[in-house]
């Protein structure tokens, strides 16, 4: 008989009468129960999630802690109840809620604590209990951690925006700060200027000081012996006046004497015209002496008119002579006064150029300091006019993005190079692998692992072993072509390669009999055992759900030697997309397995063409 003959008749076993195609039937299907419901199931629980109780409880009336409850309620993350702490706490011993969210009475005041220097956390409490669900804690702890994040945005944002507005407030100020340096600048130039002037004056000053000193000091050595001196002055006019009084008052009398003298030669001229006349004298004679006489006389009235002008002078010298006694004894009086005055204005002259001297100097370091000043405000102004550009001052807008930015630096761009779409679609290349393997374990329950008659007709061990494997490799065809179907259309999974994914799925199918059927020829009973064993250790090693790394490392040769990490890996690539990177070599490990399975079915089937009496009556029957 050949193999398609064989096959053949046992699919004819299988299915002769009602119940055994209804059994069949449910071989086909019991994948798509395992795999397809189980996936439909977990589709995408997070999206779910408003369904499940959560108790909110809020202590705090500030404005924090009702922005973080409203953006709870908001959320759309689990179904929350707002209650008191009495009632969160019964409600999740009890089971109404999963958990519960508490904010304390403290919890704004916390959360701007900052602001006052006297910084301290928010704190939140998460009540749980493991006997509700265990995974629901997690999920909350999850919330938890989304909550954490934007209150510390918003925190964040706030203090940042604050911290804006105090650089921006600094920028006005030091703005301020710069055109006051500008008005300083020019007042100090202008002080520069206004010092030197001053400085010049000073220095005109000082030079006038010095001179009206040295003056002062000649005046004070020439007027030094001016009592003495005013004091025989004043003897001296007192000798003259009384000299010149007596010069006059003896030309007074000369004077006198001689307008006597003058007199009485009138009256001798009268006394000689008549003793000339006596005389016989005639008149013309008489007269030429009188003429004579008269000659004569004109040197002496000349004379006398002189003595009386000299006597005038000389009383008027007298008089003269007397004020110039009065003045010089006026003088002589006021001369130690005017030479102490002289003394005392030299030494103020003295003190003044000193003092001349010392604001002189001072006036110098007032205008180097003025300079300085001036220096210095040019230098203030260039630096603030310079650091104020340096200073943020952003407007509003600007402002307000920087402050969020700052608040909430840390912006996601998810770029994948495959993406899953749903929590169940991440789970589906585990679980259609363990579908695949299910099914072929479930086929040997039916099927016999290898035909009693080939084995009674002594055919070769290969054709026996291919005739039992090919109605289990055509089932499980039938169960994967089910499976595919249901959860590419009604399950929802799009596979980004679903030809190459179907026939990634049909070769795990064709190697899973291959395998489950070489454990049942070869074993016997013992291999239906040994089939259910190695599902348990590819359900630990496979890493259908964490990432096969995060195993315990005694468990990587497990990983690396059965086939069912290699399911899940192909399959990922091939319905999630991305670079096949691996795939060719998840097939070879297959095709691998596929062919090893054969060859020990081959085995197997050699080896039972003798009976034995543990055949005829086995110890054990499944």
């Amino acid at each position: 008989m050949n193999v398609l003959r064989l096959a053949k008749i046992e699919l004819r076993r299988i299915t002769a009468g009602r119940l055994p195609r209804l059994a069949v039937l449910a071989l086909v299907l019991v994948p798509l129960l395992y795999g397809a419901l189980y996936l439909y199931a977990n589709s995408d629980p997070y999206q779910r999630l408003d369904r499940v109780p959560a108790a909110l409880v809020v202590l705090d009336n500030g404005d924090s802690a009702a922005k973080v409850a409203e953006h709870l309620r908001s959320s759309g993350a689990f179904q929350w109840h707002q209650v008191d702490q009495r009632d969160a706490d019964a409600g999740v011993r009890d089971g109404r809620y999963t958990f519960a969210l508490t904010l304390p009475p403290d919890f704004s005041a916390a959360l701007s604590s900052a602001a006052d220097f006297a910084p301290r956390q928010g704190l939140i409490t998460l009540t749980t209990n493991d006997a509700n669900n265990y995974l629901a804690g997690t999920m909350a702890d999850r919330v938890v951690g989304e909550v954490r994040a934007s209150v510390g945005a918003e925190v964040g944002t706030e203090a940042a925006n604050k911290f804006l507005v105090g650089f921006g407030s600094i920028y006005d100020r030091t703005s301020q700060a710069a055109a006051g340096a500008t008005q300083v600048a020019d007042g100090a130039g202008r002080l520069a200027t206004a010092q030197q002037a001053l400085l010049d004056g000073v220095e005109r000053l000082s030079g006038g000081a010095a001179s009206l000193s040295s003056g002062l000091n000649t005046m004070r050595d020439n007027t030094k012996d001016l009592p003495a001196q005013t004091s025989r002055l004043a003897g001296g006019a007192r000798q003259v006046a009384d000299g010149a009084e007596r010069a006059s008052r003896t030309a007074a009398e000369f004077a006198g004497t001689a307008q006597g003298f003058v007199d009485s030669l009138d009256t001798l001229d009268a006394r000689a015209a008549a003793a000339l006349r006596q005389a016989g004298l005639t008149d013309e004679q008489t007269g030429q002496v009188l003429g004579e006489l008269r000659r004569l006389r004109a040197p002496v009235e000349s004379a006398n008119t002189t003595l009386h002008e000299a006597a005038g002078q000389l009383g008027a010298l007298a008089a003269g002579a007397r004020q110039v006694t009065t003045g010089a004894d006026r003088l002589a009086a006021a001369a130690p006064a005017l030479a102490g005055g002289a003394a005392r204005a030299a030494a103020g002259a003295g003190e003044l150029n000193a003092g001349a001297v010392r604001l002189r100097d001072g006036e110098r370091a007032a205008v180097a300091g003025a300079n300085d000043l001036a220096g210095g405000t040019v230098q203030l102004r260039d630096g603030l006019t310079s650091g104020l550009d340096q200073i943020p001052h952003p407007d509003e807008a600007t402002r307000d993005a920087t402050a969020r930015t700052i608040g909430d630096p840390l912006a996601i761009s998810s770029v994948a190079d495959a993406r899953a779409g749903s929590y169940g679609a991440g789970l589906a290349p585990f679980f259609l692998g363990l579908a695949t393997w299910i099914g072929a374990f479930v086929l040997f329950l039916v099927l016999r692992p290898l035909s009693s008659r080939a084995l009674a007709a002594g055919g070769s061990g290969l054709r026996t072993a291919l005739a039992g494997w090919l109605p289990a490799a055509l089932l499980g065809l039938a169960q994967v072509t089910v499976l595919f179907t249901v959860v590419t259309t009604v399950v929802g999974i799009h596979p980004a390669h679903p030809l190459a994914a179907f026939g990634f799925l049909a070769l795990t199918s064709l190697t899973f009999v291959a395998v489950v059927h070489a454990l049942n020829a070869f074993f016997g009973p013992a291999g239906k055992f040994l089939a259910l064993l190695m599902l348990i250790l590819q359900l630990i090693s496979a890493g259908g759900t964490f990432p096969w790394q995060t195993l315990p490392e005694p468990l990587y040769p497990l990983h690396a030697g059965l086939p069912m990490g290699y399911v899940v890996h192909g399959m990922r690539h091939l319905l999630y997309g991305g670079p096949p990177t691996g795939v060719g070599l998840d097939a070879l490990v297959l095709l691998a397995y596929l062919a090893g399975g054969l060859l020990l079915t081959t085995l197997a089937a050699r080896r039972r063409r003798m009976w034995t009496p543990a055949r005829l009556r086995p110890e054990l029957v499944l």
